[in-house]
């Protein structure tokens, strides 16, 4: 999986996140996405956006 994402932060607009971690759960891969102009953050479970509940 990469190190960057686009996508559109909904605190301060930027357009790219960076991975800050990762690991195997038993549900999937779970990996954590910063904004590096907020420090805004989110999960990804096995491709599940945890922001878009």
């Amino acid at each position: 999986m990469s190190m960057e994402l686009e996508a559109t932060c909904p605190d301060c607009g930027e357009q790219t996140f960076y991975r800050a971690a990762s690991t195997t759960l038993h549900l999937g891969e779970k990996v954590k996405w910063h904004c590096p102009s907020c420090d805004y953050g989110f999960v990804q479970i096995n491709g599940i956006d945890s922001s878009a509940v």
